[in-house]
């Protein structure tokens, strides 16, 4: 018997697509240390604590609340003593300083207690709202992130106050992206969150408000193996007659502080 030959090709079976290739997973966040440096604020600490207290956070993350108390010459030391039955169930960290030495020494003494796998810095008078958790946690549970700073200049409500105050901030930002080669919007803002791993490997000196400028330059250092975002946050600044405490000789200070620690550790 002849063989015929059919001309017609056989279909070819098409190959299985590969599968998609997922993003790598953000290592979970289980718990988040909120650090509070206090000074004489014992007018408006129960309030704040209640919004960070009632603030949302994603699911199955857990807060301890970390109050530096810097030696207050009000009520404050009483008031914070008061938190843990005011707010029965939530982790508290209350830390009495003897002597008054600073934001930055009492946050330095806050980031050695915590033990979250995210800290962020809160201040404790109602100048920011910790509403904003979410969108400044968003970055880094997202694996987008090691350290994000919030912006008071790219969107969100504030209050309207000093224009030499919002000129001195944006100059000290400038000045300071031009020693770290960032592009933050605003380097002084109280919100920043870090990876406890990235506040571990920095060693922070300055007591008083040249903190912003040192862990900023600090952290610009890590790079490029540290990523950093910025999201925008509601600023609801307050007067000297309510209690604002910064001046414009803490912005020389800052000055300072920016140039030295490019230069050293």
């Amino acid at each position: 018997m002849t063989a015929t030959f059919d001309p017609t090709p056989t279909p070819s079976i098409p190959a299985a697509p590969e599968p998609a290739q997922q993003p790598a997973s953000a290592p979970r966040a289980h718990k988040l240390s909120i650090v509070i440096p206090i000074y004489n604020e014992g007018a408006t600490i129960h309030t704040l604590i209640g919004m960070v207290v009632n603030a949302s956070l994603p699911a199955g993350m857990s807060r301890e609340i970390i109050c530096v108390n810097d030696c207050s010459a009000d009520d404050t030391g009483a008031k914070l003593d008061q938190l843990p039955a005011a707010f029965p169930g939530v982790e508290f960290k209350i830390h009495h300083k003897p002597q008054n030495e600073g934001k930055g020494a009492a946050l330095r003494d806050g980031f050695a207690r915590a033990t979250g796998d995210l800290v962020l810095v809160q201040d404790a008078d109602l100048e920011y709202d910790p509403h904003d958790y979410g969108k400044l946690l968003e970055p880094i549970l997202q694996n987008k992130a090691d350290v994000v700073y919030g912006s008071r200049f790219i969107g969100e409500p504030h209050r309207v106050l000093y224009f030499w105050h919002s000129v001195a901030n944006k100059g000290l930002t400038a000045l300071s992206n031009m020693f770290t080669n960032l592009n933050l919007t605003d380097m002084e803002v109280c919100y920043k969150v870090f990876r406890k791993s990235v506040l571990d490997r920095i060693t922070l000196r300055c007591n008083r408000f040249g903190f912003e400028p040192e862990v900023t330059a600090k952290v610009a250092k890590l790079r490029p193996s540290l990523r950093i975002y910025e999201v925008g946050v509601a600023y609801h600044g307050r007067s000297y007659e309510e209690g604002k405490k910064i001046t414009w000789k803490d912005g020389i200070k800052a000055v300072l502080a920016i140039i030295r620690f490019r230069f050293t550790d």
